[in-house]
């Protein structure tokens, strides 16, 4: 609707904060008479509120939050003004213009850089995606904050506007202004009783969660009380609570007459306060340009910051951090003195820094500049930046499921070796509170962006059974309009990704045609789609009697053609996919891009390095064991007998060098290895890794074992993972009598310690994409035996380990050939191969020309590498006596060892 503005601050909260200010200068300026204005409330109570202020007003409305009339007026405003974010459903339509005004300048670190916060972004950063105006206090919100905080650079598609706050005018309004009088008589109608006393604003941080708010009001009102006694009748103090503690405070009498009415606008309030106190809340900005002292009263101030983070050092505050009511209170009566607790004295030079770096630009006219740029398309006279630009190419990268599995692990490892100074990258993937998947979310690099999408489609009912055609049976099955498909998969596109841009996008999972099809809708550079198993086989793959993959995949085959690249992760399984599924595809679409792999995991996991280990053995930490008690590694340089028989005692020990957690992880190792690997003196033990499902076919693996285990009794095999075969493989192994030769291990937290300490590697599969766990056996220097399946090229280069044909016999002769000593280790240069990998990963996707070195010259001897820079030999960890925890040539001696 032309002409129509929405507000919203705080989810409905309130008629508040700059969208407020912005409200009031375009409904008192007779030039913008024609605008009709929307207000988004809460409650009824909110509700209540607004009207008695506005609801005679003929150009204003309310509308309840998330009702019908809300989304209606969300889709149909032509401007949307909010101070936090909309909900998932929303999505910026054509002619819109959105304006976030943001709620306050951080002392608190906000997303990426708060512990856990890059999940919290998910909405923020979908929201940021389709703003067309975002205000800046300055220079400090918006590199601090915007670019760093929420990484906004290189993608954020709108304005920054460095015009000041809104909200902060008419805390500069003046104390005769209309403004302080409206505070005053608000305050006196809600019971406060100023009397010409000198007003002390106590605004402390609400520490409950958003959805379950939490009573402390107790303390609250005793914390208070307290002050107000101290002080004397010189000071009136009052307590500003957060909106959702607000029903709490009023119902607790010891507060009557100090809580301030919470249709009260906290900067109005502002506006005839003679001083501040608070302990996190950023609220001290928007007070800093009155030049009026600032205090904080902040007993956990070490802790919070420990566990929340802050941008600046509590030492350096405009005002004394104290610890006490009684500290805060001699602090207060020395305002104004000059003595040695007036803050005007103490803090007046952290005051000034404080006010020139957090609040620029605040002089009472940031919501006219706003107006002039927003309503009026006028020069505002401030800084605006046409987005954050950024030099790096950019990537988006479907993860799948983020269930733990091959893929996942393939793509988490793929994050850690981009060079995130040359590649701005940023992943999508569904939300989710499931433990697992949140475990691997947790993984991701902390220098990715994350989307996690969050809500569903919107479009109509009527077009669902076309959607769910395409997505099980294909382009050309019944009721499918192709046209009307990329209409509202372009919609969703826009929901969660905004005017976002992307050079290149890529569907890393590739299993499921709906996440291809959105990032298709992108209009990258490149669209790639991963293909990590031979996939025409996948096709034919039966599980408890049923084919699961037998309608999807062809259904995804069938929009193959409306990708640039299609990409195995081996050049063999390159050639086996462009056999079977060439004419789905456009021409030279099919690359390879080989698996990447994380060996500083699998080594920590396998041997239980920490990075205490390390530290403590690096050469020149030596000097540090020596050095004065202070050290952060060593209390105590004299030595202290430990009675090992005494276990809290041994621990207490262990805790003095190493975290609790790497204790955990070693302890977690010790039970792994134990569990699977029962002590038996001289005995061979062979390993696997997998899901047990039909293409590992670990029915051959078992029968071959019973084969050498007849021939060779002090033999047993290690078979860890889950699956649907997991009782039909067990029942085969009693009915061979190999119960007590055969351990099924189920699904291993630590997979790596087993494998360590076993002799043996096999894989009896049937087909492959590029199996990670050969990779990982490779990094352990396991011996391996594999069948020859048509893609294993892509893990083992000619003439590195024993491949066999896909019988049992075939098989068990590779099992007895390293029983003779016939299969070797190999040298596995762990970092040139992951260099290459990546190298082949942008290479395929676009993002760089091709380079010649295949995955074969990672296998090559290590005195090859010397002086060979193509590989990447310069990066490889060195060899030094003094570090053995540091070197891979020692851990795989100590490998070596152990399985001799």
């Amino acid at each position: 609707m032309s002409g129509q503005v929405l507000y919203e601050s705080y989810f409905g909260g309130g008629l508040l904060c700059s969208p407020r200010a912005i409200f009031e200068q375009l409904l008192d300026d007779d030039e913008f008479d024609h605008l009709t204005h929307v207000w988004v409330v809460s409650s009824a109570a909110v509700q209540a509120q607004a009207v008695a202020e506005f609801g005679d007003h003929p150009r204003v409305r309310f509308v309840r939050f998330r009702s019908a009339e809300y989304f209606r007026a969300l889709a149909t405003s032509e401007y949307l003004i909010n101070n936090s974010t909309f909900p998932p459903e929303f999505r910026k339509r054509d002619g819109q213009t959105y304006v976030n005004t943001w709620h306050g300048t951080p002392l608190k670190r906000m997303g990426y850089d708060s512990p856990g916060g890059a999940s919290g972004t998910r909405n923020v950063i979908r929201n940021m995606m389709m703003v067309d105006y975002l205000l800046s206090s300055g220079p400090f919100m918006t590199s601090g904050m915007y670019e760093r905080g929420y990484k906004l650079r290189g993608i954020f598609p709108g304005k920054v506007v460095e015009a000041g706050t809104p909200r902060v005018d008419s805390t500069l309004a003046g104390p005769d202004s209309p403004v302080a009088e409206c505070a005053r008589s608000r305050l006196e109608a809600g019971g406060v009783r100023l009397r010409g006393r000198k007003l002390l604003v106590y605004a402390p941080t609400w520490h409950g969660d958003y959805y379950r708010p939490t009573n402390d009001v107790l303390e609250l009102a005793h914390r208070v009380r307290s002050l107000s006694e101290r002080l004397g009748d010189e000071w009136r103090v009052v307590v500003k609570v957060h909106q959702r503690a607000f029903p709490y405070a009023r119902s607790e009498p010891a507060l009557k007459g100090m809580l301030v009415p919470d249709d009260l606008p906290t900067n109005t309030l502002l506006a005839v306060a003679d001083a501040l106190v608070t302990d996190y809340s950023s609220i001290f900005y928007d007070f800093l340009p009155t030049g009026r002292p600032v205090l904080f009263l902040a007993p956990d101030v070490a802790s919070y910051a420990a566990s929340r983070g802050l941008y600046d050092d509590p030492d350096e505050w405009p005002g004394p951090v104290v610890a006490t009511v009684g500290q805060l209170a001699d602090h207060v009566l020395a305002i104004g003195t000059g003595g040695p607790l007036d803050p005007c004295v103490t803090h007046a030079d952290r005051y000034a820094r404080a006010l020139s770096d957090r609040a620029p630009l605040e002089d009472g006219r940031a919501t006219r500049r706003v107006i002039d740029l927003v309503f009026r398309g006028i020069e505002p006279g401030c800084t605006v930046h046409d987005g954050l630009p950024d030099e790096r190419t950019s990537i988006l990268i479907y993860l799948g499921g983020m269930l733990s599995n091959g893929i996942t692990n393939s793509a988490l490892n793929l994050l850690n070796v981009l060079d995130h100074d040359r590649y701005d990258v940023s992943v999508l993937y569904n939300h989710s509170r499931s433990r697992e998947k949140v475990r691997n979310i947790n993984m991701i690099n902390p220098n990715v962006r994350v989307f996690p999408r969050i809500g569903g489609m919107t479009h109509s009912k009527r077009f669902s059974y076309g959607r769910r055609q395409l997505t099980e049976h294909g382009a050309n099955a019944r009721g499918v309009n192709m046209t009307t498909q990329r209409r509202i998969l372009r919609e969703e596109w826009e929901r969660c990704f905004g005017s976002a841009h992307f050079d290149h996008v890529v569907d890393f999972s590739g299993y499921a045609s709906f996440w291809a099809l959105l990032l298709a809708q992108s209009g990258a550079t490149t669209t790639s789609v991963f293909l990590h198993n031979d996939l025409m086989a996948e096709t034919q793959k039966v599980v408890n009697g049923r084919r699961p993959h037998a309608s999807r995949l062809p259904a995804f085959f069938s929009v193959y053609d409306q990708f640039d690249r299609l990409v195995s992760v081996s050049p063999a399984l390159s050639e086996v996919n462009a056999a079977n599924l060439g004419h789905y595809a456009r021409p030279g679409a099919f690359a390879f891009a080989s698996n990447t792999l994380d060996h500083d995991q699998v080594l920590r996991l396998a041997w239980g390095l920490t990075d205490v280990d390390r530290e403590l053995f690096r050469p020149e930490a030596q000097a540090l064991l020596r050095a004065r008690p202070s050290s952060e590694l060593v209390q105590s340089h004299e030595p202290r007998p430990v009675d090992l028989t005494n276990l809290p005692g041994t621990i207490e020990a262990l805790l003095g060098f190493h975290p609790l957690s790497d204790v955990r992880t070693e302890v977690a190792r010790r039970a792994a290895i134990s569990s699977a690997l029962p002590y038996v003196p001289d005995v061979v033990t062979f390993v696997t890794a997998g899901r047990l499902s039909p293409e590992k076919n670990h029915e051959r693996l078992i029968r071959a074992f019973d084969i050498v285990h007849r021939q060779e009794p002090n033999t047993r095999l290690v078979i860890m993972g889950s699956g649907p075969l997991e009782r039909s493989l067990v029942s085969l192994t009693k009915e061979l009598g190999l119960s007590r030769a055969v351990k099924f291990t189920g699904q291993v937290g630590n997979p790596y310690a087993v494998m360590a300490q076993s002799d043996c590697f096999v894989l009896s599969s049937d087909y492959e994409g590029q199996p990670m766990v050969l990779l990982e056996a490779l990094t352990l220097r396991l011996p391996i035996v594999t069948t020859r399946f048509p893609s294993v090229r892509g893990s083992l280069p000619e003439g590195v380990g024993y491949e066999t044909d896909l019988t049992p016999e075939a098989l068990a002769d590779g099992m007895s050939a390293f029983l003779r000593g016939a299969v070797d280790q190999v040298d596995f240069d762990y970092v040139a191969y992951n260099q290459i990998a990546a190298h082949q990963f942008l290479s395929a996707i676009g993002a760089e020309p091709a380079l010649g070195n295949g995955i074969e010259a990672a296998f090559r001897r290590s005195e090859d590498w010397v002086d060979d820079p193509s590989t990447g030999a310069e990066n490889r960890p060195k060899i030094d006596a003094a570090d053995p925890t540091g070197s891979r040539r020692q851990l795989d001696e100590q490998a070596s060892t152990r399985r001799r």
